[in-house]
């Protein structure tokens, strides 16, 4: 991976497909006030350089049926590197696991869950969570509603 030293016009383009990953060449390029050709080279440098990770579609999980989040707290009996990586493994083939985060403190790792209902958390916290190797105990906060979700990181323009 290249490093790519960010310019004004690299920050614009940044902010513009953060906000927008659809938009087209020719209008990525008039915000970011150069032409086409250059923009499309900037967009293909900022993607080689892991500034730009990927392209997704924001999915309301809500649309789907998916009427909670939970989420969940962990802590491990071990935090060697190699039982670390293996329950970031384990985590990585639940589909109810959204989001993964190692932390540092007492909490060894934080996980946003996401469920049809209730029962359906439940069964994965009993089932599958609280009874994985090396889990020593698990914490659970239910979201009641989100305010601000925002993708990415600030772009300072």
């Amino acid at each position: 991976m290249q490093r790519v030293k960010l310019d004004e016009i690299d920050r614009k383009i940044l902010h513009e497909l953060q906000a927008n990953g659809r938009i087209t060449n020719i209008q990525l390029a008039s915000r970011a006030g150069i032409s086409a050709p250059p923009c499309l080279r900037r967009v293909r440098a900022l993607e080689e350089a892991g500034f730009i990770r990927g392209y997704h579609a924001d999915i309301d999980p809500r649309a789907l049926g998916y009427e909670v989040t939970v989420f969940v707290m962990v802590s491990l009996r071990s935090q060697a590197e190699t039982d670390l990586v293996a329950f970031e493994r384990m985590v990585a083939g639940w589909p109810v696991v959204r989001e993964c985060h190692m932390l540092n403190g007492e909490i060894d790792f934080i996980l946003k869950c996401v469920a049809h209902d209730l029962t359906e958390f439940q069964n994965f916290l009993t089932n599958k969570l609280t009874p994985a190797p090396n889990v020593a105990s698990v914490k659970t906060s239910l979201t009641i509603r989100i305010s601000k979700q925002e993708p990415g990181a600030p772009i300072p323009l």
